[in-house]
Order: C-alpha cells, then sequence, then structure tokens
C-alpha cells in the first residue's frame, strides 16, 4: 500500500475508527510512521501519537523538529503533555520551554519533581543560542585517582541517569576536567590500572557560553560521540552530546536555507503547513524585494534619454543584470557556506574580497570573450565593446558585493543567511544597469 493511501486512511480513521487508527500506526515502519504524522494537522497528530505504542512514541517525539514537538505538547491533553515532558532530558526540557507559550510551560514544570524542575530552570536561564542551552548537565564522571574498576562500578552505579555512557569524564582538583575515556577503553583495560593511564588527557571540548552551532559543528569535525562542555576555569559543565549536536546542525541549516531563499523557515512538514502560513513565510521578504527593485526602474528612468539615443542597448539588460545577480549570488552563497563551516570569519574580510573580486574579473573576461563575437554580428562593434567591458565589471562588482555583505552583517550581529541572495542580486541589478549605461555613454559618446 503506497504512503499517501496509508496517509489518506489514517486521516478517516482518526474522525472516530481510533482502534483500527491504532492497528494501522503499528503496523507502519518507523520511517514511514514519522512522515505520515508530520503531514498530519496539529489535533490529528496530537491524537495519533496518543495511540502509539510508548517506545514508538518516544521515537516519533525525537524525530520531530523543535517547532513540531512544542506544538505537540501544547496540542496534548494535560496528563499526556505532562508525562511525555518529564521523560525528556533536561537540556530537551530547557530548550522547549523557552518555546512554549508561558502558561503552558509554566503548567508544565510544575508537574516535575523539584530537582528536576531546578536543572531544567538552571539550564534555561544560560544565553539562548548557547552551548551551555543546548547541553546534557548529566555526565558520568569519576576522580582521576579512581581505578579502571571503580570507573566501570560509577558507570553502573549512575549510566542510567546520564545521557550517554560511552564518554566518562575525568575530573581532576576542583572538579576541573583532566581528560575523558572512552567506555569501550575501560572495558579493555586492566582493572587494577589507574584512570590517568588510559584517559585521553586533551579531549576535544566546547565552552559553555560558546554558540551552539560552533560547538555542534566542532564535535561533527572531531567525529566524538559528545564532547565535555567546560566553563571558564576549565570546569565541567556537562556534555554536548553527537545527536544534540547533529539536531543543532539541522535546525541552523534549515534556518539558513529558508533565509538563503528569502523565506521564512516553517517548522514543520509542507504538507502539514497551511496555505496562509506559507503566504506569510514569504510576504515579507517579498515586499523587501519589491522595494529594492525599485531601485531598478528608477535607474531605467535616470537612463531614459540614453536607451532613446541607442535603442539596442536595451536588449542587452537581461543579459546583464541576469549574469550580475547569478554572480553575486553564487559568490554569497560560498561565503555564507565557508562562515557556516568555520573556514573564514568576519576578520577575513580584505582576503576573501580580493579573492572573490579576482575570481569575479576572470568570469566577467571569460563571459566577455564568449560574447562579443555574436554580439557584434547582432549589435555591432560599439555595442559588443560596450556589453564586454560591462560583464567584466558587473562581475567583479557582484562578486564583490555577494562576498562582503555576509561579512558585514555577522561583523555587526546580523545572522549572514538573512542578507539573502535574491537580495543582493536585486542591489546589484540596479548598481550593474548604472555601470553599463555610463559606459554606454562614454564608449558610444552619449548623452
Amino acid at each position: 500500500m503506497r504512503t499517501e493511501t496509508q496517509e489518506r486512511r489514517l486521516r478517516r480513521l482518526l474522525g472516530g475508527q481510533l482502534s483500527e487508527a491504532r492497528a494501522l500506526l503499528d503496523k507502519a515502519p518507523p520511517a514511514s510512521l514519522l512522515r505520515m504524522l508530520r503531514r498530519l494537522s496539529h489535533q490529528q497528530r496530537a491524537l495519533a501519537f496518543q495511540l502509539l505504542e510508548e517506545q514508538r512514541s518516544w521515537r516519533v517525539l525525537l524525530g520531530l523538529g523543535t517547532r513540531e514537538q512544542v506544538q505537540l505538547l501544547a496540542d496534548l491533553p494535560p496528563d499526556a503533555g505532562a508525562e511525555v515532558f518529564a521523560r525528556l532530558e533536561p537540556d530537551d526540557r530547557a530548550r522547549l520551554i523557552t518555546h512554549l507559550p508561558g502558561r503552558t510551560s509554566d503548567r508544565l514544570l510544575a508537574t516535575l519533581h523539584a530537582d528536576a524542575r531546578a536543572v531544567t530552570l538552571r539550564l534555561a536561564a544560560l544565553p539562548a543560542g548557547s552551548t551551555g542551552r543546548a547541553m546534557s548537565p548529566d555526565v558520568v564522571t569519576v576522580v582521576d585517582t579512581a581505578t579502571v574498576a571503580e570507573a566501570l562500578r560509577e558507570v553502573r552505579d549512575h549510566g542510567s541517569s546520564a545521557q550517554t555512557v560511552y564518554v566518562v569524564a575525568v575530573l581532576g582538583e576542583g572538579q576541573r576536567l583532566a581528560g575523558v575515556v572512552s567506555l569501550r577503553r575501560l572495558l579493555f583495560s586492566d582493572p587494577g590500572m589507574s584512570v590517568r593511564d588510559v584517559m585521553s588527557a586533551e579531549p576535544v571540548t566546547v565552552a559553555v557560553d560558546q554558540p551552539a552551532e560552533q560547538a555542534a559543528r566542532i564535535v561533527r569535525s572531531a567525529r566524538v560521540l559528545a564532547a565535555p562542555v567546560v566553563d571558564d576555569h576549565g570546569r565541567l559543565a556537562g556534555v554536548l552530546t553527537v545527536d544534540d549536536a547533529m539536531r543543532i546542525i539541522e535546525e541552523a541549516e534549515d534556518d539558513d536555507f529558508a533565509k538563503g531563499a528569502s523565506s521564512a523557515p516553517l517548522g514543520r512538514s509542507y504538507g502539514a503547513t497551511p496555505v496562509l502560513d506559507l503566504v506569510r513565510s514569504r510576504l515579507g521578504w517579498l515586499l523587501v524585494l519589491i522595494v529594492a527593485a525599485a531601485l531598478t526602474v528608477n535607474v531605467l528612468d535616470h537612463f531614459e534619454e540614453t536607451l532613446a539615443q541607442a535603442v539596442t542597448l536595451a536588449l542587452f539588460v537581461p543579459l546583464l543584470i541576469g549574469t550580475g545577480g547569478n554572480a553575486g549570488a553564487q559568490s554569497a552563497t560560498t561565503v555564507v557556506r565557508a562562515m557556516a563551516v568555520g573556514d573564514i570569519g568576519a576578520s577575513d574580510v580584505p582576503a576573501v574580497l580580493a579573492r572573490e573580486m579576482t575570481t569575479g574579473a576572470l568570469l566577467g573576461a571569460s563571459l566577455a570573450a564568449v560574447a562579443i563575437g555574436p554580439t557584434w554580428w547582432f549589435a555591432g562593434h560599439g555595442i559588443a565593446v560596450v556589453v564586454s567591458l560591462s560583464l567584466v565589471v558587473i562581475c567583479v562588482l557582484a562578486t564583490m558585493v555577494g562576498s562582503l555583505t555576509p561579512l558585514v552583517a555577522s561583523r555587526f550581529g546580523v545572522d549572514p543567511a538573512v542578507v539573502s541572495a535574491p537580495l543582493i542580486s536585486t542591489l546589484v541589478d540596479a548598481s550593474g544597469l548604472v555601470i553599463y549605461f555610463l559606459i554606454a555613454r562614454a564608449i558610444l559618446d552619449l548623452r
């Protein structure tokens, strides 16, 4: 049975035939189950979630994005929502209560035990977007004077409450992190050996006040299962697991992708997003782009007399502004991606600018070499020279603007992805036309 048919059937069964809906959900493979639930309406998803067996419902919850988890908690009946909330790890609870409406978060926090509530509130009080907000405070720890046997006993005694048992933190004087040791290393070492002899004394660590996305990329690049989170004094604060790191990166890249396309992130499945929400996610940016596009109209109006004297110039306007916009978008995308993975930063402006301008000049020269022959044959040598020179200058300008804008935005604390490729294209269009008409005036002796 095709997935589409299953989804339609599930929607119908949720209207009243709940026992049959439960049977359908129980038979669905995990990947299909998550896909089906993500495409349901909020109310239907909450109802279907309650029909799931506990282990499957937990997998579904972990497979949802943050916004979808928040919506689900808000839609569940109070008792069911409280039960789900209590089962979450402290870092997940802290992440969700900052997105939940105040009354809902207060109600859910009130259902927790005092210790769990205190830990959740302590994490939620950390700066938004920081590693501390995303870390788990539950870590298996041993002192550096312990033996391997004592470390394994610590794993057995406290591992059930920790987010991961595969990485054990080794603490020295003053609760400072001395190193880490993997569970595998402990299992295959002599029980009488000192933990200091088997630990890694220079582990990959991240800072509690470090941006969570940056820390997540460190975890991914280092290929570790978890990285200890330390404060300014080297004391252990928690651990950032690879699972949490992948979630952080995925959500950040979803937001960046949406912003780069001049849209707001949906935060849910496309199929479950109402049309009005799709409109709202795009309308604001389109209005901004319309205002920016007015610059192009003004440029054309200003050079109306120039166009009247050489009407053929108008035929090449789409070619030039399209090329400039695409070159600027390519440059912006490349730079934003390099910034996201940590290759470059706001301090690298001169080097990036020089590199991209050189790239733009070579691109423009290559395109001009291709275009000059056909343009000469079609419009004459004067127009051909104008178009060729314009291509070179516009490509240099486009790559310069495309690379510089995200870097400057980052320097002033603005998300580089917000400075979207379409916006850069629109700005390059207007400035490219100015260059085109000025070159035409100079070479063709126009007014």
